[in-house]
């Protein structure tokens, strides 16, 4: 049984970052990196110059010094690029990656992973969106070669990790088959070699592959039917569950059954969309509930139904230790403060399919205005989706690029519909906002519902608030929300006997 009840959410772009994971593992809980983009983030953080030298230490430890210094003189600048130069871009994901890609991704999981486990003994995570397929063998080779102690991942069915982390455990090449989409009416037969990622560790490392710890695994889901399968079906350990409730940030699963809008334009669930906790608490493995337990009493009321703690994001995106441009932070626990936070769950936003929640705040992606007067782009290129030629070859296109250029890869139109730019959004979100003709890219801020909440945290007086703080509060009752809290906001999950 894990020693820890709380998980730190494992948020956006560089929104977890090593410092918070860092200080919510210094007190005992699981602090968890979000391995989303950590190439571009590494290299974005190297351009502005590595202000206290943190990434040029862990860098310091890789243990293959040569591609250190290979990332360093490409991306590093002392005392930060200059305002009015754009970002240097990272090489595209895609399915076979160039030695330069895969080095950098490697490289960078190890050094996020390194930071957050430094200074102590206790455990660290990191998450990855299933969703975003290509660089999963580098990463999670990365992270493991830091030490990391857990794998969390959602967004899909990522039922071939556990046998990749058994494989780049014992130094053994490791494969995932990509998804490609075909026209509706396409006859094709996929080269099972062509469609598949490799990561050969022993090749990676120039002739020895290291013997790794394998790290627990826990599958983030959303109902029981997954959860079972998974367990019975997965090529490997799977270790435990989060299991999210629709009210949880980012990204959320579907509704179950046909797409129904309320009257502002999210997506109705119902009870076929509640997680059936009996089921899941008979397969006998670990679980931590999420969305909406960010609140004093409500570790109590998870550990009742059976769970061995919570999972809570919205609460540490955004203390003092978070990602987040402070200024951003500042605003939204001045919306929360006064009452006026609002979130809306987009179910057209995420080029992944997935609805979306995002933080309604002016002069970011949420605001329609702000979207129209951008130029569409994709230079990033995480959410891109791979796709069968014509000729036969493979090709890539994202919903969120330009429309002509998606449907000239044989993308519908319709598909484009609403879809916004997340990759640059979450960057600007973390203050590395790329600059563009029009003006630097603006921010996307993504939370649960309980960003109403978040002002609960400051103690009188105070603008800001720890993560310590957030530990605290979480702990320290096991009954209802003390006077003067928001009632809290539930999902309710099914706990039948």
């Amino acid at each position: 049984m894990a020693s820890f009840s709380i998980i730190q959410g494992g948020m956006g772009v560089g929104v977890s970052g090593w410092p918070l994971a860092r200080a919510v593992s210094r007190r005992g809980q699981l602090g968890v990196v979000s391995g989303t983009g950590l190439a571009a983030v590494l290299a974005r953080r190297l351009q502005t110059g590595d202000i206290g030298g943190h990434l040029r230490r862990a860098l310091a430890k890789f243990p293959l010094p040569a591609i250190a210094q290979r990332i360093l003189d490409k991306y590093f600048v002392e005392g930060g690029k200059r305002e009015k130069d754009p970002f240097v871009l990272t090489p595209m994901p895609q399915v076979k990656e160039s030695l330069a890609a895969r080095e950098l991704t490697v490289t960078a999981n190890f050094v996020e992973v390194f930071l957050a486990k430094e200074g102590h003994t206790n455990a660290v995570g990191i998450n990855y969106l299933e969703k975003i397929q290509f660089p999963h063998l580098t990463s999670l080779f990365g992270a493991m070669l830091a030490g990391v102690d857990y794998v969390l991942m959602g967004a899909g069915i990522p039922r071939v990790i556990p046998g990749v982390l058994d494989a780049l455990a014992a130094g053994k090449p490791a494969t995932y088959r990509i998804d490609i989409e075909h026209a509706k009416d396409a006859d094709v037969s996929d080269n099972e070699e062509e469609c598949c990622t490799t990561f050969d560790p022993a090749l990676f490392c120039g002739g020895l592959a290291p013997h790794l710890a394998r790290p627990r695994f826990l599958a983030i889901i959303s109902s029981a039917t997954l959860a079972m399968t998974l367990a019975r079906k997965s090529n490997g350990q799977v270790d435990g569950f989060v299991v999210e409730g629709a009210i949880a940030g980012g990204h959320n699963a579907p509704p179950r059954g046909p797409m129904q809008l309320n009257e502002r334009g999210e997506p109705l669930y119902g009870p076929r969309d509640v997680a059936d906790l009996a089921k899941i608490r008979a397969l006998k493995l670990p679980f931590w509930l999420a969305g909406g337990f960010g609140q004093p009493g409500k570790l109590a009321e998870a550990e009742a139904l059976g769970a061995s703690g919570i999972q809570v994001g919205t609460a540490f995106a955004f203390c003092e230790e978070s990602g987040i441009d402070p200024e951003i932070k500042q605003r939204v626990l001045a919306e929360s403060l006064s009452g006026a936070a609002r979130v809306f769950t987009d179910p057209a936003a995420s080029p992944t399919g997935f609805p979306l929640k995002v933080v309604q705040l002016p002069g970011t992606v949420s605001e329609p205005t702000v979207v129209a007067s951008r130029e569409r782009n994709c230079d990033l290129g995480y959410l891109r989706q791979t796709y069968r030629k014509e000729d036969g070859t493979l090709g890539y296109r994202c919903p969120a690029e330009p429309i002509d250029d998606y449907v000239r890869k044989g993308g519908r139109v319709e598909d484009t519909v609403g879809r916004k730019c997340l990759c640059n959004g979450l960057f600007a979100t973390v203050g590395f906002a790329q600059l563009r003709p029009e003006g630097v890219a603006p921010p996307l801020v993504t939370a649960g519902d309980d960003v109403v909440n978040v002002h609960h945290f400051l103690r009188p007086g105070h603008k800001t608030y720890s993560a310590a703080e957030v530990i605290e509060r979480l702990l320290e009752s096991r009954i209802a929300n003390p006077d003067g809290c928001q009632k809290p906001l539930n999902y309710d999950f099914q706990s039948s006997p």
